[in-house]
């Protein structure tokens, strides 16, 4: 389900300038977050060769994700406890928004 997600969110829309994925290495919180950027990470970045998609690790930090818009706007969701395809929703639903 994630990877079709995935294929949904590609190109990303002009109004995102970028996407943040913060997360431990090693919390069972950020599990979901780590499954989904070793699944869906290179696919991501090749339907999006020149967007800043970043994933930022820091040992004890709450897994969000951060989405930057145009006039730097920026938002972000908790991604605690979730699995893949709930990151993939919540990449998704924050790529949608304007």
């Amino acid at each position: 389900m994630a990877a079709n997600l995935v294929r949904a969110m590609s190109p990303f829309p002009k109004h995102l300038k970028e996407l943040r994925l913060h997360l431990c290495q090693r919390s069972a919180a950020s599990q979901g977050v780590r499954d989904f950027v070793e699944n869906h990470y290179v696919d991501l970045k090749k339907s999006n060769p020149q967007f800043p998609f970043l994933i930022r690790e820091c040992s004890g930090v709450e897994p969000k994700v951060w989405a930057r818009y145009e006039f730097g706007r920026e938002r972000n969701l908790p991604l605690s406890n979730m699995s893949s395809d709930q990151v993939a929703k919540a990449l998704q639903m924050l790529a949608e928004q304007k």
